[in-house]
């Protein structure tokens, strides 16, 4: 079995650990989802996604095993990534959670796949825009959590 395999038990023996540990939380009669939904959401579907892996790596065994050429590592381009995080941890507070989301969103798919002319710009925006937007959904309107709202903005 592969890095791959023993990571993928690893974490599905953590997630079913973890979703046992949620059965025993108490729910309030006054709220109608209790104290375990989300992370029951969260861990069931961690520990389907492991299962794959795992199920995957165990199929891959059972076939020829072919030379794939060796890859050369990136280092700046990983310290560069972990950068425009940091400027996006920084930037947050000020611009707030929308436009800066936005902005890291354009500049992590930039960076790591740089786009080829004006079609790919656009896609870039496009998704910088529908993620910043949907998750903004998805959290604001959805599960009522505040995200941050820029001190220069109020956006």
């Amino acid at each position: 079995m592969s890095r791959d395999g023993i990571a993928g038990l690893a974490v599905l023996a953590a997630s079913l650990v973890l979703f046992a540990l949620t059965l025993d939380l108490k729910a309030n009669p006054m709220v109608p989802v209790g104290p375990g939904f989300y992370p029951r959401i969260v861990l069931a579907l961690t520990a389907l996604l492991s299962l794959g892996l795992v199920v995957s790596d165990v199929l891959r065994r059972k076939e020829k095993p072919e030379e794939k050429p060796k890859q050369k590592l990136n280092y700046p381009l990983v310290a560069m990534s972990f950068g425009v995080f940091a400027l996006y941890c920084v930037a947050l507070p000020n611009l707030g959670f929308r436009i800066a989301t936005f902005i890291y969103v354009v500049a992590a798919s930039a960076l790591l796949a740089p786009p080829r002319g004006a079609r790919g710009w656009l896609g870039a925006l496009i998704l910088g825009l529908a993620t910043a937007f949907i998750t903004w959904l998805i959290f604001e309107r959805y599960l009522s959590v505040l995200l941050p709202r820029g001190r220069w903005t109020a956006f």
